[in-house]
């Protein structure tokens, strides 16, 4: 669906758009850049380009710098055939700019130079993960999927009821899974960690405007450490799923669930148990082997949470509550090593997560932060020396959710409690995948370092944090300038021009026609919602069900190599995912927190 904006005008020109008759396309980071990172745009054509570009201050209308227009070397995507960088580096003076061909007059979008580019943009994410909630959701303010759920799996009879309430909706559709759900949970806790002065207060416990003394992300985190909690109701217990593709039955709002599990539409919805064993109500199977992925990670959110209840916010009780359950998830991981997988019905597709030992090093690297207990530290050694470098880094298409989750946080969180040759050895683990996507990404012109399988932009978020946790433990800034790359791509430096999260920024280009109910029944716009992302044309035309409702707006920029469509039809580009979104929140805080 095509969005028209209000332009800002100058010298009674739009300041975006391309000369039609030259074909020249100029591609920015509409955010913005801190004033000391390098900044380098991208311009293409279908034609040479034969003219220096100007750095105008939009603020005064003065040219700032000339800038001659570097070609690229590698090979394009089709479509356009002539690439070019335009490197601004030097200039650090803070303000608002754009870029101009200096013969065509053709225009980039304008954005910002500033320390505040990035300035609790983080905000804007959590904004999209309140109106994820089950339960009570403050975005619609009502209350949803009060009868969740009734048990398969369990240790009691099939379909008893057990409290399976609480927790986030995952995509545009309403199931729940503890697969994302924990990793959710964990890494919005280590992002508070890392960056404290990063997070707001401004709303409550309950995602409703009033301040309560606690920044947001924690308190969207410990929604996340309630339902944990009730899916651990026992020490041999874990719910892992709640619902499954039976949900899928179009647009719906949460408290009118029409998907009908047996006891109605708009009733109880089936609620899974991990056994470690392959699952399935219907002829899809999952090929389970264990719950350690499970376990390990809630382990580790409960483990951070602990020590922020105990030493932050002084609530010693709750701090109990989690270290109890810290221990007794990492136990129940280390008596079920395997995976578990999500749980399909009518459909094919599910979370196919085949990885655990990354997330039982990260389960036991923060128990031993906690507790000081030795054999959580040589439990974390082993298990990292199993995890090692296993990731999606070194592959151009794995299975959906295969190496999950898309980075290994047990790395970092072991690495400040090992000895100096260990140290390097955790290191050169997160160095030898970061060193994949710097080789992948000089085979195309945009130096984009990812596959492009479904939710790439979750392994590119990934990718990010794994180099600012790679600085952070060596000191070593060789990756900064590719990471910023990466980045600048998120939010406009594409073919399509477009940022990946919604209403962000909110006067640039971004994914509004999203493939959400909330969009589809309301046409409201929920900011900082990280959408899927492009996928290889091989992927996007073998998926079922998928049609674009709308002409597509990105036509011209469509290529021979990958997908993305701004359209509600389009469910593998274009749907804003729930584990995405946080997993995006400590880069944020990152570069929302400039040292």
């Amino acid at each position: 669906m095509y969005r028209f904006l209000v332009l800002i005008v100058l010298f009674g020109q739009s300041v975006f758009g391309s000369a039609i008759s030259e074909n020249i396309h100029i591609r920015i980071n509409q955010l913005g850049y801190l004033p000391e990172e390098s900044k380098i745009a991208l311009v293409f054509s279908s034609q040479r380009v034969n003219e220096d570009f100007l750095l105008i201050s939009a603020d005064g209308q003065q040219p700032v710098m000339t800038i001659t227009p570097k070609r690229s070397k590698q090979k394009s995507w089709g479509t356009f055939q002539y690439y070019y960088t335009l490197d601004f580096t030097g200039i650090s003076r803070e303000g608002y700019y754009f870029l101009q061909g200096k013969r065509t007059k053709t225009k980039s979008r304008p954005f910002a130079i500033s320390m505040d580019a990035y300035l609790h943009k983080s905000e804007k994410l959590l904004e999209f993960m309140r109106q994820q909630r089950c339960g009570y959701n403050p975005f619609f303010d009502m209350v949803c999927h009060q009868r969740d759920g009734r048990s398969f799996y369990g240790p009691m009879p099939d379909s008893t009821f057990v409290d399976a309430t609480g927790g986030w909706h995952d995509a545009g559709d309403q199931l729940k899974y503890l697969i994302t759900g924990s990793y959710a949970t964990a890494h919005m806790l280590k992002a508070y960690e890392q960056y404290p002065d990063s997070f707001l207060d401004q709303t409550n416990a309950l995602g409703q405007p009033f301040p309560n003394d606690i920044p947001d992300v924690l308190d969207e985190a410990k929604w996340g450490l309630d339902w944990i909690l009730k899916l651990h109701s026992a020490p041999d217990q874990l719910i892992h799923q709640i619902a499954d593709d039976r949900d899928h039955r179009g647009w719906k709002m949460p408290d009118e669930d029409n998907s009908d599990y047996g006891w109605g539409p708009n009733s109880y919805r089936v609620a899974y148990f991990a056994t470690g064993k392959p699952q399935g109500l219907n002829k899809y199977q999952s090929e389970a082997q264990g719950v350690s992925n499970l376990a390990g990670r809630s382990a580790a959110a409960m483990a951070i949470a602990h020590r922020i209840w105990k030493n932050k916010l002084k609530d010693s009780l709750f701090a109990e509550i989690c270290l109890k359950a810290a221990k007794s998830l990492y136990k129940l991981g280390k008596e079920k090593e395997g995976f578990q997988q999500g749980n399909s019905y009518g459909a094919p597709y599910r979370y196919s997560e085949k990885t655990w030992a990354d997330d039982m090093e990260w389960g036991a690297a923060e128990l031993y932060k906690t507790t000081g207990e030795k054999h959580y530290l040589e439990d974390a050694k082993t298990y990292a020396r199993k995890a090692n470098t296993v990731s999606w880094m070194q592959h151009d298409s794995v299975p959906h959710y295969q190496y999950y989750p898309f980075v290994n946080l047990g790395h970092f969180a072991l690495y400040e409690h090992v000895d100096d040759e260990f140290k390097k050895t955790l290191a050169d683990y997160y160095k030898s995948g970061i060193e994949e996507t710097v080789k992948r990404s000089k085979t195309n012109a945009y130096q984009i370092g990812i596959p492009f399988i479904w939710c790439s932009n979750n392994l590119l978020t990934s990718l990010i944090t794994q180099g600012i946790l790679y600085e952070k433990m060596t000191g070593d800034d060789t990756y900064s300038a590719f990471m910023v790359l990466q980045r600048d791509w998120l939010f406009g430096r594409n073919p399509w021009g477009t940022s990946m999260f919604t209403k962000m920024p909110e006067d640039g280009e971004y994914p509004l026609d999203v493939h959400t109910s909330t969009w589809a029944m309301t046409k409201k716009e929920v900011p900082g919602g990280l959408v899927d992302g492009p996928v290889y044309n091989t992927i996007y035309n073998s998926l079922k069900g998928l049609k674009l409702n709308e002409p597509d707006e990105f036509a011209i920029f469509q290529n021979d190599f990958v997908t993305y469509h701004d359209d509600i039809g389009d469910y593998s580009t274009n749907e804003p995912t729930m584990d995405g979104t946080a997993g995006a929140i400590l880069m944020m805080a990152h570069w929302g927190n400039p040292q």
